[in-house]
């Protein structure tokens, strides 16, 4: 699950205009890109999209949100580079690869003929896409981000693993619930937006 192999077959191109024009085509045509721009063994760009989109998010939740972080007894620019490093640079990686093992049990439950873990990989790391505006302390937004990657995680593993939306549904709802209800404060925007959630 941690293969990164330097000239993959297809793939995302590397740098930062490729890492905004994946942004940009995910969002607007999650089909074609899931189809087009997801290849075997080819995680490094999936991994950096993510962790791309954490450091915008909490960045953002870090500065609108009071009390987002614990404080600690140093300078508020280094406390803040501590806790997005923390965040971001093992936090998001480790949770990805978590959450892909997850994923994978429940595709094996749903989806007997599917891709590979490192499709599944990438599917859930493109599929955060829209939380890079999570982090805005506005639960409605932030509702409309994780469910809006909820949508797409579902649809990403449709297309890579060819399989029906209902599979990919079945398979897809306690990963959707663990990277966009808790991990993206989804379910904290229901809470707050007056909506009970049953446990």
């Amino acid at each position: 699950m941690t293969q990164w192999i330097e000239n993959p077959s297809g793939g995302r191109d590397r740098g930062v205009r490729a890492l905004a024009r994946a942004w940009l085509e995910v969002l607007v045509r999650p089909r074609r890109f899931f189809r087009v721009g997801v290849a075997p063994g080819d995680q490094a760009p999936g991994l950096v999209f993510l962790m791309t989109v954490v450091l915008v998010s909490e960045t953002s939740r870090y500065l609108l949100v009071e009390g987002a972080y614990p404080s600690l007894p140093i300078a508020r620019p280094l406390e803040g580079a501590f806790w997005l490093s923390l965040v971001v640079l093992f936090v998001a990686p480790l949770s990805l690869h978590l959450v892909s093992a997850v994923q994978t049990l429940f595709l094996a439950l749903f989806v007997p003929d599917r891709a590979g873990i490192s499709q599944t990989v990438q599917v859930i790391a493109y599929s955060t896409a829209p939380c890079v505006f999570a982090g805005i302390p506005v639960p409605g937004v932030r509702l409309v981000c994780t469910a809006y990657g909820a949508v797409l995680l579902i649809v990403g593993l449709q297309v890579v693993h060819e399989t029906s939306l209902v599979r990919a549904t079945l398979a897809g709802v306690v990963p959707a619930a663990l990277v966009f209800g808790s991990g993206f404060h989804g379910f904290a925007a229901l809470e707050a937006l007056g909506v009970s959630i049953p446990v």
